[in-house]
């Protein structure tokens, strides 16, 4: 019975798409290194407890997806400071436009022309998105955001080549762990390494456990039953739970041209996922989740 892995989807997508807001409350109090690193450090104990990794490979690969993996958490939540939980989350999911291109350079073959001109319409719509579509024109979280969507689509295109290799639970548990010390790392020279408080313990546990252990198993668990690109149409509502509890918990709104950018991006990702299915295929969806 399809019901329950589409429901399944559904509920992974609404708790992805929440969470750009829990982010953005937590990232006023945390900062935003040491909020990835600490989540993360809670994803890969869960993780690692379940499965742990044998062999260098695993450990290898793990360690190369989980670069780029932490480089995209390290822009979307930095962005969080500055812009808002709706638009990072519209514009992290350039991803899904952004991965064909990175998979046909990586593969050395030219872009269809449906990848390329869904990316074309994608930036477009961005620009209605942010310099046209909001009061306050473009932010630096804007651009840090920007950033996040192409470590996902890179951090894609490694899985493609990678994932296949190893045990699911392990190899994640690595990236997980590789973000998390990366992070913390980098929250010790930068931001003094600040340690989290207990209002931030439920932010934490909620992205760390809910978000990156559970949503993302239930993800994995549908993608094996309906494909794909069925799992990737059903997480293009992450952007829209994104906005609309944005709009109920933080009262934010986006303008008309907003709205028409936010339009223009959402048709572009489907657009792209059924010209594209093979590139979006490998993805696996993860690298788009906060």
């Amino acid at each position: 019975m399809k019901l329950r892995p589409y429901a399944a989807l559904f509920v992974a997508a609404v708790l992805f798409g929440t969470t750009f807001v829990v982010i953005k409350s937590a990232v006023e109090s945390l900062d935003p290194l040491a909020f990835v690193g600490w989540r993360f450090a809670i994803a890969a104990a869960a993780l690692l407890a379940l499965g742990w990794p044998r062999g260098r490979q695993v450990w290898t690969d793990g360690s190369m997806a989980g670069l780029a993996l932490f480089a995209g958490f390290a822009f979307q939540t930095a962005g969080l400071v500055t812009t808002t939980a709706s638009k990072s989350a519209l514009i992290t999911g350039l991803y899904v436009v952004v991965t064909p291109l990175l998979a046909g350079a990586w593969a050395r073959h030219a872009p269809r022309v449906a990848s390329f001109g869904g990316t074309l319409f994608a930036f477009v719509g961005l620009w209605f998105l942010t310099a046209g579509g909001t009061d306050g024109g473009i932010v630096v979280g804007d651009v840090l955001t920007v950033g996040a969507a192409l470590a996902f689509a890179a951090h894609i295109v490694i899985l493609a080549h990678t994932a296949t290799r190893h045990r699911l639970v392990p190899f994640t548990g690595i990236q997980m762990l590789t973000v998390s010390v990366l992070a913390l790392a980098g929250s010790a020279l930068f931001e003094g390494f600040p340690l989290p408080t207990a209002s931030d313990v439920p932010a934490l546990a909620m992205t760390g456990l809910a978000v990156s252990g559970g949503a993302f198993l239930l993800q994995i668990w549908a993608q094996a039953r309906v494909g794909p690109t069925q799992t990737a149409v059903m997480l293009t509502l992450e952007p829209v739970a994104a906005a609309a509890t944005g709009a109920i918990v933080l009262g934010e709104r986006l303008t008309s041209r907003g709205w028409w950018g936010a339009g223009m991006i959402l048709a572009s990702i489907y657009v792209v996922i059924f010209a594209t299915p093979d590139e979006v295929a490998s993805a696996e969806a993860i690298s788009a989740t906060p």
